[in-house]
């Protein structure tokens, strides 16, 4: 049952990077569209790449098949390396902010953090999924700073209390696995092993456009070097 509710966060480049600028992430990295998800399109991205989100839709498709998913996995387990670092969501409308936490918090090996988004990471650093979304709930700063961000947007934000039907998973590499970082689902999922985060990313991406080919509310953006 979700404590609270904020504003949903538009996916716009512009939005997330003023917003984590604030946080205390680096300049030096940015979020960033990525048009297309073919391999010519693809090229296009900055790299070195760290993380993909997509926005999709939540569909009967989908939530069928999370839930077959996650009962697979609870039957037959999976590997997920301890490098990962996995968010519950637990606040409505506040997927946005777990995906640009889920980005961030399995590369701060290389993206340089600091102020209070290094604060949260170092407070939750050994707590549990649960737990660190106990903190989420309990930090002002981080709400206010949600709330600026998403009526920030080029478009008009809906309201706290409208239930919005679109989604944010993350997707980073850890130790030479794919994982989709999914506050909504009970763990991360390791979809193999990763080569070209990029790429791989795109390919299990095509699998969500496929599953409902009469939805068109997908955006992908990329984390990558901004030097």
């Amino acid at each position: 049952m979700s404590k609270s509710k904020w504003l949903p966060l538009e996916s716009n480049p512009q939005v997330m990077n003023d917003y984590v600028y604030k946080l205390g992430v680096s300049k030096d990295w940015a979020y960033t569209d990525v048009l297309g998800l073919d391999d010519e399109l693809l090229l296009m991205v900055p790299q070195p790449v760290k993380a993909v989100i997509l926005l999709f839709p939540i569909t009967e498709n989908y939530e069928k098949d999370r839930k077959e998913e996650a009962k697979k996995i609870q039957e037959n387990g999976q590997e997920v390396s301890s490098n990962v670092v996995f968010f519950r969501q637990t606040i409505s409308n506040a997927c946005s902010t777990i995906g640009l936490l889920h980005t961030l918090a399995s590369n701060t090996d290389v993206i340089k953090i600091d102020g209070p988004l290094k604060s949260l990471l170092d407070k939750t650093k050994n707590l549990t999924p649960e737990e660190r979304a106990k903190v989420l709930e309990e930090d002002e700063g981080l709400a206010e700073a949600h709330q600026a961000s998403a009526s920030s947007g080029q478009t008009k934000a809906p309201r706290a209390d409208e239930d919005v039907n679109s989604h944010f998973a993350a997707f980073v590499e850890k130790d030479g696995s794919l994982y989709e970082l999914d506050g909504r689902k009970p763990f991360p999922i390791n979809h193999g092993k990763c080569t070209d985060l990029l790429k791989d990313s795109a390919k299990i991406i095509k699998k969500f456009m496929n599953r409902d080919p009469d939805k068109i509310e997908f955006t992908v953006i990329a984390l990558s070097s901004n030097q």
